[in-house]
């Protein structure tokens, strides 16, 4: 009778279900960091490479070149702290033409970070994020309404 009590215990616990009868959903296992981001078409600033994007999120920075013109979408990330927690943070975007260094884009805003549950609540773990959208004319906007596929 123990040995049948335990199988079921043990069938029950990795179902996901409860000692009452209810299913607790299991966590996943992504994995995530706290960072802010931009995303952007290459196209929209040239050929391929022709700019290099730099985001600076406090006094930690990253660049990149623009990407494949032909490429539907490129990202660039700051990475953060993961227990930053929900602060504001100021972030800068500079875009700089690869040919002749000109600097066609410059914004800055004060953002403040969401919290994110990669794996579901209440599964680790927790980061805290915001994403922008390069635009080579209002520079830094909001992703949504950005189709990243091809128009």
């Amino acid at each position: 009778m123990r040995r049948v009590l335990w199988t079921l215990g043990t069938a029950a616990a990795l179902s996901g279900c409860t000692v009452f009868g209810t299913r607790s959903a299991p966590c996943t296992l992504a994995t995530a960091d706290s960072s802010v981001a931009v995303a952007w078409r290459p196209a929209d600033f040239g050929a391929t490479d022709a700019a290099t994007l730099r985001l600076c999120v406090a006094d930690r920075c990253a660049e990149q070149p623009s990407g494949e013109a032909d490429a539907p979408y490129a990202r660039l990330d700051v990475r953060l702290p993961d227990d930053i927690g929900a602060v504001t943070v100021p972030v800068r975007l500079r875009v700089t033409e690869t040919a002749g260094g000109r600097v066609v884009v410059t914004d800055a805003r004060d953002t403040r970070l969401t919290e994110e549950w990669p794996n579901g609540e209440p599964c680790g773990p927790v980061v805290w994020t915001a994403v922008y959208r390069a635009d080579p004319v209002g520079g830094l906007g909001v992703v949504e309404g950005l189709s990243l596929g091809g128009d």
